[in-house]
């Protein structure tokens, strides 16, 4: 029986949930019923994971140089009939794009190709937060363009879908919401030695409390509220060490903010990190202060190994924590009621211990990749396709 030949198009393999996600199909999609290849542009940091995928899945993956995340015009020419040009020459039954410029390039190209069945993946949207009242036109502009040569677009949570409606960039029966999916086993390994990983990570006290925020130092993950937050926080319990893991344009501004409100000793910097699943079984809470997220999918791992978050209320993170039974939600930008979450559950052990049980039970029940990849095989329609 011929299999179905699938393309996963994304522009960057780095560190991530998109890449992460991607990683999963080119390796999970039955291999009975698909040939999985990966085209992708430049991967800046891929991490050790995404190193060891590259090396077994070397003889499927096409690098498309060309694809960037940044817009320039002739760079993203060039990438467009590239992919083109690599649709038509491998003759692919499907093309899976992901995240917007491979989705924008990938899906016209495809589809100009003769791919019989184009699929998007957004991992979020561009609509608003991100750009001006005009950029945020354009994109809202140039999706629509895009979902022309689109057949179905997988979204990951529900707010997502109600957005493309909303925004006219899609119709509702075009759009299927496919929850995140975590490779459990992967964090079933992350319980090791926790006393020996604090002592890593620097807490030396075995009765310190940790509270750790894991993603870019960057405006739009809300580093800023979480130092604001750990100072408020520090004011009531000081046996708490804050870690902050993740690397980008704010990271010296940040430590220097940490000096002046007179906490630098108790917020650890730990930089770009691969080991998640272990530092994440090292530590109390989960602190989310995002102003925008698709999913958060740092939520998920930290439920995986039972550790309760305190996050924003935000994009899809509502629909990943039942607030004050998984976890709970603050209002975006607000360190005050950041502070105030994770106040709360420094001070009742149970409490903590009891949301982090039912995350953990939420992770395993709704979103593995098993589940993930079953029903995006499903979307695939393998026997139309074939």
């Amino acid at each position: 029986m011929r299999k179905i030949k699938v393309a996963q198009v994304i522009t960057r393999m780095d560190w991530g949930g998109s890449p992460d996600i991607v990683r999963i199909l080119c390796e999970r999609l039955s291999s009975d019923r698909y040939e999985v290849w990966l085209l992708t542009g430049g991967t800046e940091h891929p991490g050790k994971k995404t190193e060891d995928f590259f090396r077994r899945f070397k003889d499927r993956i096409i690098f498309v140089p060309e694809l960037k995340r940044d817009v320039l015009p002739v760079s993203d020419l060039a990438a467009f009939f590239r992919l083109y040009f690599l649709f038509l020459k491998h003759g692919f039954d499907i093309a899976h794009t992901h995240t917007a410029k491979a989705g924008f390039l990938g899906r016209v190209a495809a589809k100009l190709a003769g791919v019989k069945m184009v699929i998007h993946t957004p991992h979020g949207n561009n609509f608003y937060g991100y750009f001006g009242k005009v950029g945020s036109a354009l994109v809202v502009w140039l999706e629509r363009f895009a979902d022309c040569f689109t057949d179905r677009t997988i979204v990951l949570t529900e707010l997502e879908k109600k957005d493309l409606i909303a925004y006219g960039v899609s119709k509702k029966e075009k759009i299927f919401v496919v929850p995140s999916g975590l490779e459990l086993e992967e964090y079933s390994k992350g319980k090791a030695d926790i006393a020996a990983k604090r002592q890593e990570l620097g807490v030396s006290d075995a009765n310190e409390a940790v509270v750790a925020m894991i993603g870019r130092l960057e405006p739009v993950k809300g580093p800023g509220y979480f130092i604001e937050a750990a100072a408020l926080a520090l004011k009531e319990f000081l046996s708490v060490r804050f870690l902050i893991a993740g690397d980008g344009s704010l990271k010296e501004e940040l430590s220097a903010r940490s000096e002046e409100l007179g906490i630098g000793d108790r917020v650890v910097f730990l930089g770009w990190r691969e080991d998640v699943p272990e530092i994440l079984s090292a530590v109390d809470i989960l602190a989310l202060p995002s102003l925008n997220e698709a999913v958060g999918r740092v939520i998920l791992e930290a439920g995986c190994l039972g550790v309760p978050a305190v996050a924003s209320r935000t994009g899809g993170v509502p629909e990943i924590i039942q607030d004050g039974l998984t976890g709970i939600l603050v209002e975006p930008g607000n360190p005050g009621e950041l502070a105030k979450g994770i106040i709360s559950l420094l001070r009742d052990r149970e409490k903590r211990l009891n949301m982090g049980q039912a995350a953990k039970k939420l992770v395993m029940d709704t979103f593995s990749a098993g589940n993930m990849v079953r029903q995006i095989e499903e979307l695939y329609g393998f026997d139309r396709i074939k």
